[in-house]
């Protein structure tokens, strides 16, 4: 496919560029500073602020899926939305938050943390993404919230999937690595099993 990839240069967004590549795929990799998009070969760096729908679209028109890395900022979301269904572009996949993963009956993670407002207010703003995007019926689209924890770690192609419930192991912990993070979200661009639908993932 030819993907675009919103917020390429990103920690997660870069490792879902290299994923895709290697799998095959050619990848339009939008950034900020197209300077700090990955690169190399079937890789196509440009420069785009994904505030700006008009500009946004035009960087997405006449790819086979859009997906999202863009952090969480109050006002960003719904503009790449609009950026998404103003391309063309059907099938979008968006890397969601946890924060709105359910840890019991009508109670989310978010509701459990005490954090300091600014994160408390990315948490939010992630949330309600997912009540838009289930809003929406024009898009093929995906909510795909990771595991409580995510970073560094090993590339191990062994985790377990869920839907709106928050993924534990057996110590009750919720982690999955960045590189982990991508392998499962290139199978579901390549393999559509969670079409308007969230899902996350967890070891």
């Amino acid at each position: 496919m030819n993907v675009a990839v919103i917020g390429a240069s990103g920690n997660i967004g870069t490792k879902i560029v290299h994923e895709l590549v290697a799998r095959g795929h050619s990848v339009t990799a939008i950034a900020r500073n197209a300077g700090k998009a990955p690169t190399g070969a079937k890789i196509t760096a440009k420069a785009g602020d994904a505030a700006d729908v008009d500009a946004t679209a035009a960087l997405l028109k006449g790819h086979d899926a859009a997906i999202s890395s863009a952090p969480f900022a109050p006002g960003l979301s719904p503009a790449i939305l609009a950026a998404v269904k103003k391309s063309g572009v059907k099938r979008y996949i968006m890397v969601g938050g946890a924060g709105s993963l359910e840890v019991a009956p009508g109670k989310m993670l978010k509701d459990t943390l005490s954090l300091p407002e600014p994160v408390m207010k990315i948490l939010s703003e992630g949330t309600e993404s997912l009540k838009r995007l289930r809003g929406e019926t024009a898009l093929d689209w995906t909510f795909f919230s990771p595991a409580a924890e995510i970073g560094p770690g090993e590339r191990t192609g062994k985790f377990r999937l869920g839907g709106d419930q928050l993924v534990t192991d057996a110590a009750g912990k919720s982690r999955i690595s960045y590189d982990d993070y991508a392998i499962a979200l290139v199978d579901e661009l390549e393999q559509g099993k969670h079409i308007k639908k969230r899902f996350t993932v967890a070891y």
